[in-house]
């Protein structure tokens, strides 16, 4: 009994401690590591989130950018970051999906490596090529693109980045031969894009999406079965002429695996709140994005199942380092 009851007072002082921490939490400034460059879609969210998070919770979250290896340098150091939620992860379709389904051999597992806190958004790609391009549609670029393989150009943030792959499959589905130029950001990209150096970008809308309304880039089509609330004159892939071309991009929050649940459930509990506060869901909406609110459950599921989605891909499309 003596025994039993020693055990029963460990159990409620871990519990208190458990709770004295997660109400103190932050007790100091919080780190977010953005794994791409300044300006790009990924650190115009993230830079919202810590906006949100900071005025929710009294103490600085601030951004810093880790930015190569399609996101893989920024989630290494997310990984190997201390677990006392100091330090958080912004999450994306190339660092947790495609560039591990590529790279097996990576230096962190995306499932077994973080706890997730909550997905943000996610939106589909978006084919959007250069002004100077003498092409209309989706059909007449495909058109171009065939009388001159090899030649045209579509950019990605990386070998490996979602991007990367889905350009790969674009090719396939297509029938083309874009060349790939990797950068180390999608922001370098597109002043590439807008100066005419680069042909083509197969991404989500977000930082594209001011440049399509003043007449300077073109959006063709966009990869889901529906048009974008925001930008309904953009038809879809399928209304394109490219039925079964479909991509999206997710963004989430993540903390260093062994963060202690209760700290991890408070951010879930804030950033849920943040995405379901109205400035927001119009921030998001102005960058081609959905509000997608989970919990960490269901966030570290969605995490899973991605990886097996990208990892048959990969290998259906037989796409090798470059």
């Amino acid at each position: 009994m003596k025994r039993i009851l020693i055990i029963l007072v460990a159990i409620a002082a871990a519990i208190a401690g458990s709770a004295a921490l997660a109400q103190s939490y932050p007790a100091k400034p919080v780190r977010l590591i953005v794994p791409f460059p300044p300006g790009g879609n990924t650190d115009v969210l993230g830079r919202l989130m810590a906006q949100k998070l900071s005025e929710a919770l009294g103490q600085q979250f601030f951004v810093e950018n880790r930015a190569g290896g399609a996101g893989t340098v920024g989630a290494d150091a997310a990984a190997k970051a201390p677990a006392d939620g100091y330090t958080i992860f912004f999450g994306t379709t190339g660092a947790l999906s495609s560039a591990p389904a590529l790279q097996p051999k990576l230096s962190y597992d995306p499932v077994k490596s973080f706890a997730p806190i909550s997905l943000l958004a996610g939106a589909p790609v978006v084919v959007t090529v250069s002004s100077a391009m003498p092409v209309n549609s989706l059909k007449e670029f495909i058109e171009y693109a065939k009388a001159r393989p090899g030649k045209l150009t579509y950019g990605s943030a990386g070998v490996g980045h979602f991007l990367h792959i889905a350009g790969e499959a674009f090719n396939a589905a297509a029938g083309v031969q874009l060349f790939h130029v990797p950068y180390k950001g999608v922001n370098q990209a597109l002043v590439d894009m807008l100066a005419g150096r680069l042909d083509v970008m197969i991404d989500t809308i977000v930082i594209y999406a001011p440049h399509v309304q003043a007449g300077k880039l073109k959006a063709l089509a966009v990869g889901q079965g529906k048009r974008l609330s925001r930008m309904p004159d953009i038809p879809t892939t399928a209304e394109a002429g490219l039925p079964g071309f479909e991509f999206a991009a997710y963004f989430g929050l993540l903390a260093p695996a062994g963060t202690p649940g209760d700290i991890v459930q408070r951010l879930n509990t804030e950033v849920v709140k943040a995405l379901g506060a109205p400035d927001v869901i119009d921030s998001l909406g102005k960058m081609g994005l959905e509000p997608y609110p989970t919990t960490t459950e269901q966030y570290a599921a969605q995490i899973a199942d991605d990886l097996a989605k990208w990892k048959k891909l990969v290998s259906q499309i037989g796409i090798k380092l470059e």
